[in-house]
């Protein structure tokens, strides 16, 4: 199913280009249009799923595992150092994994700003929220 309004819906129909290097029956992979690095890729899903939650297992499965062969081949290709993967979903509402290609020289120490808890009570405060919806 996918959905008329969706950019990456419409690129996997083909109403809008995309710059692709990987296709099969169930993924689309692109160069983004804005990247991090030149190499970025983008992996979607062929079908629309907004995020992971309403991805199904099988797909996750298959989409992680492409992207991992992918990250191997990214990283020949542009001789990049590492290739780190990225789940953001902000910006697009249609399941998609950033492979990004990164050098050590490349400027961008952390992917995000990153904060410190304020004191070891908030730390255990939010680590036994989480345990408890865990369970």
């Amino acid at each position: 199913m996918n959905k008329p309004d969706c950019i990456f819906c419409k690129i996997v129909k083909g109403e809008i280009p995309c710059d692709k290097v990987y296709e099969d029956k169930d993924f689309l992979v692109f160069l983004d249009i804005n990247p991090v690095n030149y190499g970025h890729l983008l992996v979607i899903p062929k079908e629309h799923y907004k995020d992971i939650q309403e991805t199904p297992d099988n797909l996750i499965e298959k989409i992680f595992i492409l992207s991992k062969k992918l990250m191997r081949e990214l990283k020949e290709a542009t001789k990049a150092d590492y290739v780190t993967l990225s789940i953001v979903g902000l910006d697009v509402l249609h399941l998609h994994i950033h492979l990004v290609p990164r050098f050590n020289n490349d400027g961008m120490h952390n992917f995000w700003p990153t904060k410190k808890y304020k004191d070891d009570k908030s730390r255990k405060d939010i680590k036994e929220k989480i345990i408890k919806e865990i369970k």
